[in-house]
């Protein structure tokens, strides 16, 4: 067996709530799962990881056929931590095929993380057998992966709207200079798509329709009258039938959360100095995470914010591509690195 493949090919890992992206020097993405860990619902033991679920077991909100999918990247408690790293090593296992190989990693950090939440992560990776870690702020690596320039001193806004939170930053150089987060998300998205045809239909949609509805329709703002059916439950019987939506039904149920997303990227033009604002009046901000594929908001952070707004072209991806870039280039790591920072 050979040394390279015991030790360990360099990784760029992008471990999100939603789903965890894994990218191997040289190869490009090499894993795209969901952050899913299965438990058997009698004994709690973990029965699967990511997209290797039983039949039945899709649901994440409670028990079905016997598992209960849960999504612990970012929760609070001692049972979350275990998962996520228990949920890294079985990818690093997998993207390796080897148990005993031990890559040095690349990681994304919060851009207003704390020093104790960088050594959280490093020691998140070491315990899911990497043998080095480097991690660089999240904003510098989706504008690396949405095909910025680090190191222009101009400043331009970077959005990444993901699963749960929403993180706005300005950057410069190879620096963060101001940023915001936000709960509100794909996952929120979702919610108040199922609340619309509650309210208007009486029926129960699940999250996972409710993304699908979301997809289905695209992200172009026009033809408002375009339509698309959600799969649905009749509440009293359990029974499935489905409503047609149509783009504006959509539109309308997304404004709110929406608007939490345009009011926090107003905050961070507000809260930088005056020349950054001006360089992101001419540069404009950049949409990048699952969540920025929500038809029409492009257009509405266009319109309230002044500015030029386009999607990175791999909007999903963007982070672990640029995490990617520093996993090819372990020097521009060791210079972003966050923890000198």
């Amino acid at each position: 067996m050979s040394l390279f493949r015991l030790m360990g090919q360099d990784l760029a890992v992008d471990l999100g709530a939603a789903g965890t992206r894994i990218y191997s020097r040289g190869r490009g993405i090499v894993l795209d799962e969901p952050s899913i860990v299965t438990c058997d619902t009698r004994t709690g033991k973990i029965v699967s990881y990511g997209a290797d679920r039983p039949a039945g077991g899709d649901d994440a909100s409670g028990p079905a056929g016997g598992t209960r999918a849960v999504r612990p990247v970012g929760g609070s408690d001692a049972l979350d931590r275990e998962f996520t790293q228990r949920l890294l090593k079985h990818f690093l296992r997998k993207v390796h095929a080897h148990p005993y190989a031990r890559p040095r990693v690349v990681m994304a950090v919060p851009d207003d993380s704390t020093a104790t939440d960088r050594r959280d992560v490093q020691d998140l990776a070491f315990e899911a057998d990497a043998r080095q870690i480097y991690l660089v702020r999240h904003a510098l690596a989706a504008a690396l992966g949405a095909g910025l320039p680090i190191g222009e001193p101009a400043g331009v806004m970077i959005i990444d709207i993901g699963h749960h939170t929403t993180r706005i930053a300005i950057v410069a150089g190879d620096r963060v200079l101001t940023t915001r987060s936000v709960r509100s998300g794909g996952a929120h998205v979702n919610g108040s798509i199922a609340r619309l045809v509650e309210r208007d239909h009486g029926l129960i949609v699940g999250d996972g329709d409710a993304e699908a509805a979301k997809h289905g329709l695209g992200t172009a703002w026009k033809p408002l009258d375009r339509q698309v059916t959600v799969r649905a439950r009749v509440p009293e019987t359990g029974h499935e039938s489905r409503v047609t939506l149509t783009a504006q039904d959509l539109y309308e149920a997304t404004s709110q959360p929406a608007d939490v997303i345009v009011r926090a990227a107003i905050s961070a033009m507000d809260g930088c100095p005056a020349d950054l604002a001006a360089d992101v009046a001419t540069r404009g901000a950049v949409l990048v995470g699952g969540g920025s594929l929500v038809r029409g908001l492009g257009r509405r952070l266009r319109a309230r914010l002044g500015v030029p707004v386009r999607r990175a072209e791999r909007p999903r991806e963007s982070v672990a591509l640029g995490l990617g870039h520093c996993a090819d280039d372990l020097a521009l790591a060791a210079r972003l690195h966050a923890v000198r920072r």
